[in-house]
C-alpha cells in the first residue's frame, strides 16, 4: 500500500447511519461516494421507511403491491432537484402524469381540478422504495436490516460511539452516528419496546428540549384493490374535505411502472386523518395493533370510501396498517436542515428537521452527510 492509500485508509471514517428511509439511505449514498464506511442499520425488513411498498398476496395467490406510505414527492429546492435529475437517469424515478382534484364529503362532489402537469410529481419505480434500496446497495454502504438499536454508548477515550442491538447485541464501534428515527430519545420508544430510549439526552443536555419527544401525527393506511376500475372516479388521486375518516385517496396502480398490477383490476391506498388515527390509538394503546383491531379499521374507512356516493364495490382485497408516528408536526432545525452535534460527532436527519416531506427528508439527509464529510476531512 501507498504511503497516499495507508493515510487515506486512516482518515477514512467509519459511520452508523440509523435508519433506511430516504433520509439515512441518501446520507449513506452521499458519505460512502465519499470513501466513507458506512453501516446503515434498520429495524424493518427493508429499506424504505415511509416510502416503503407493501407486497401482499390474496388467497388465489395473486399478487399485489402497495405504496401505503408516501404516494409520490414534489421538488421545489435546486440541490434535491439535481439529485432526483439523476435517480430519473438511472430509472428509479419516473413522473406521475396524474390528474388530481378535492372531494367535497359534504356536496359530495369533486372540486378543485388540479391539471396534469401542473406540479411534477415523482414516483419511485418500480415502486416507492426502489430509491431507498438502490441506494442502500452502494458500494461502501453495509446495510443491516431487521436490527433495532437498543443502546447508543458514547466512548470518550475513543471518542466514539459504541451501539448495541436491542436484543443486547454488540453492533461495533463507530466514528460518527447518523439517527434518521424520530424516537431515538423520544419516551415513545418506551411505550413500543418497554426500553429506554437509545439516546441518552443527558450526554447532550443542548439538543435535550430540542429532540426528546418530538409531536408526531399518526395515520392509518388502507389497502384496497378492486377487480375493476372505478368509473366514477374521474381523477387519479384527491384530498377530502369535510370528513372525520379519510384525507387523501390516490389510485396507486395508476403510477408508470406498475407492471405487477393484475389485468382489469385498480389498487387504490387511503389515508386516514390524524384525528381517527388518534382516536383509534388512543383506545387500543401504542403497541402494534392486533389484527382485529386492523380489521375494523379497515371496514370504517371502507365504509366512508362508500358513502362518498361514488359507486366504490366491495373491494377483492383489503387491509390497513398503522404508521403510529411517521409523520411529524413540526421542524425542529431551521436553516441548518439537520441537527449537528461536533463534539459528540453525532448528526440528527430527517423531514422533522425540515419539513413533513419527501423533499424535506432527501434535503436533511445531504445536510447531515455534508456535516460529517466537512468535520472530518
Amino acid at each position: 500500500m501507498s504511503a497516499a492509500a495507508a493515510a487515506a485508509a486512516a482518515s477514512a471514517a467509519n459511520v452508523a447511519v440509523i435508519g433506511g428511509g430516504i433520509s439515512g439511505a441518501v446520507c449513506a449514498s452521499l458519505l460512502a461516494a465519499r470513501g466513507v464506511a458506512v453501516t446503515l442499520f434498520d429495524s424493518g425488513r427493508g429499506a424504505g421507511g415511509r416510502m416503503a411498498q407493501r407486497r401482499e398476496v390474496m388467497e388465489d395467490g395473486t399478487e399485489l403491491r402497495f405504496d401505503h406510505g408516501a404516494p409520490y414527492f414534489t421538488v421545489s429546492n435546486d440541490e434535491v432537484a439535481r439529485v432526483v435529475s439523476g435517480w430519473e437517469a438511472r430509472g428509479l424515478v419516473a413522473e406521475w402524469k396524474a390528474m388530481f382534484a378535492c372531494f367535497d364529503r359534504e356536496a359530495g362532489k369533486f372540486t378543485d381540478f388540479e391539471k396534469e402537469g401542473t406540479i411534477k410529481k415523482y414516483v419511485g419505480v418500480p415502486g416507492m422504495n426502489s430509491i431507498c434500496k438502490s441506494l442502500c446497495l452502494e458500494d461502501g454502504v453495509v446495510a443491516k436490516f431487521g436490527v433495532t438499536i437498543g443502546r447508543m454508548d458514547w466512548i470518550q477515550d475513543r471518542s466514539s460511539w459504541l451501539l448495541a442491538s436491542l436484543d443486547g447485541r454488540d453492533l461495533g464501534h463507530f466514528d460518527y452516528v447518523v439517527a434518521t428515527d424520530k424516537n431515538i430519545a423520544s419516551p415513545r420508544f418506551s411505550g413500543l419496546t418497554g426500553r429506554p430510549p437509545p439516546l441518552d439526552l443527558s450526554l447532550l443536555p443542548q439538543l435535550s428540549m430540542m429532540i426528546q419527544d418530538i409531536p408526531v401525527r399518526s395515520c392509518f393506511a388502507l389497502m384496497l384493490a378492486f377487480s375493476e376500475p372505478l368509473t366514477k372516479v374521474p381523477v387519479q388521486g384527491f384530498s377530502f374535505n369535510n370528513s372525520d375518516y379519510l384525507s387523501w385517496a390516490f389510485c396507486d396502480s395508476s403510477k408508470p411502472g406498475r407492471a405487477h398490477v393484475p389485468l382489469n383490476s385498480q389498487s387504490w391506498v387511503l389515508h386516514s386523518t390524524a384525528e381517527y388515527a388518534s382516536k383509534v390509538i388512543n383506545n387500543i394503546g401504542p403497541r402494534k395493533p392486533s389484527a382485529d383491531a386492523l380489521a375494523k379499521v379497515a371496514e370504517e374507512l371502507l365504509k366512508e370510501f362508500q358513502a362518498t356516493g361514488l359507486n366504490i364495490p366491495q373491494p377483492i382485497f383489503m387491509k390497513a396498517h398503522r404508521w403510529g408516528s411517521a409523520f411529524p408536526a413540526i421542524a425542529i432545525s431551521g436553516d441548518d436542515k439537520c441537527v449537528w452535534d461536533k463534539s459528540m460527532k453525532l448528526a440528527i436527519c430527517g423531514d422533522f428537521c425540515t419539513s413533513p416531506s419527501v423533499e424535506g427528508a432527501v434535503l436533511s439527509g445531504m445536510r447531515g452527510a455534508s456535516k460529517i464529510l466537512r468535520y472530518h476531512y
